[in-house]
């Protein structure tokens, strides 16, 4: 009975950092691209504010304390997270910091429907570095999976070069680009290490250990922007700024405002699926939610919708549905097996009369 409400518990904690991961990975773009249309400049401010959000962490983690306290006492300990962990996970936030530097980067440079095709890309990365460091498992239907959703990839990349912003020089618009690939490559490598640390960990990871995690993850990328964000004075730029900003300066604090907040849902919904799942499903999702992102941009930025995207939701549909498919019939699977040695056993243990 025990083992059936964790089971149940461990799907719904899956669903809903599925749904946190929709959220920050759909809405996170499209703000960041809204405050470059709008008037935005800063691409450290932009970088900053994917991770500032943090604090925003500290609510659950105190619920979370405060629940522990009532069963284990006033000795309840308010961090959980123990050194080792603590650098790994630093460590891997000043990676993030550098990655947001170049995601935020290329989007100055290049639509919406541009970049989210780069960053598709990274399922591919993400599939390879599984593989290396922590020996991911691949069945036919993750494997067509990956297929199906870097073909979609490809397909929308058929008409990127017409998206090229008015006004953009070549110059520039290839190096967001070149950033853009390279921040898909650095969140590849990234997923499966933050796997492999909890692997490592010599310490139960729980959902709360994950909380701390992320908040340490995105304290250290928040410093590495900050210094960032000193040198190109970007903070005395603000101001300024917002009395320029096309949608007007109240709503250009919205917008920074908000900008914070959603992208915290996307790293949290990452990290969350990657300790309920792994981080090959994480990158899948991110991948699958590539034409919500899509749609989204071409209501809101009344970006072209041509066949190609249409073809690519798709095969992102059913590159998601495969996946899922074979993990389903891959439990059912191991079930079976589990229920048949139990049946062995207890024939075994039955005592002949």
């Amino acid at each position: 009975m025990d083992a059936q409400v964790n089971n149940a518990l461990s799907k719904a904690l899956l669903v809903v950092n599925c749904l946190i991961l929709a959220i920050g990975n759909c809405g996170g773009p499209i703000i960041m691209r809204l405050y470059f249309v709008k008037g935005g400049k800063r691409i450290w401010l932009s970088s900053w504010l994917q991770t500032v959000g943090f604090p925003i962490i500290a609510i659950p983690l105190l619920i979370s304390y405060f629940h522990r306290r009532k069963t284990e006492g006033p000795n309840t300990k308010l961090v959980l997270m123990k050194y080792p962990l603590f650098i790994a996970a630093a460590a891997i936030g000043l990676l993030t910091g550098i990655d947001d530097y170049l995601y935020a980067y290329g989007m100055a440079r290049l639509p919406v429907s541009t970049s989210a095709i780069i960053i598709a890309s990274q399922l591919a990365f993400t599939a390879v570095f599984a593989f290396l460091l922590v020996k991911q498992k691949f069945t036919a239907y993750s494997v067509n999976a990956v297929v199906l959703l870097t073909v979609g990839a490809g397909v929308l990349a058929m008409h990127a070069s017409s998206d090229r912003p008015k006004g953009e020089s070549t110059k520039m618009y290839v190096l967001g680009f070149l950033m853009t690939v390279a921040a898909a490559v650095l969140y590849g490598f990234m997923l499966p290490v933050v796997e492999l640390m909890y692997l490592k960990a010599k310490q139960a990871i729980t959902y709360t250990l994950v909380l701390e995690i992320q908040l340490v993850m995105c304290l250290f990328a928040t410093v590495f922007c900050t210094v960032g964000m000193i040198a190109n004075k970007d903070f005395q730029a603000m101001a300024r700024e917002a009395r320029a900003y096309a949608l007007g300066e109240a709503e250009y604090y919205l917008v920074v405002t908000w900008s914070a907040i959603i992208w915290q849902f996307f790293f949290l919904g990452a990290i969350g699926v990657i300790f309920c799942a792994s981080s090959l499903l994480s990158a899948i999702l991110i991948a699958v939610l590539l034409p919500v992102t899509e749609v989204i941009a071409v209501i809101v930025f009344q970006e072209k919708f041509q066949a190609e995207k249409g073809v690519a939701l798709f095969l992102s549909l059913w590159g998601f549905v495969s996946y899922f498919y074979g993990e389903i019939k891959n439990k059912k699977s191991k079930e079976e097996i589990e229920g048949q040695k139990n049946d062995s056993q207890s024939t075994e243990m039955t005592p002949i009369q």
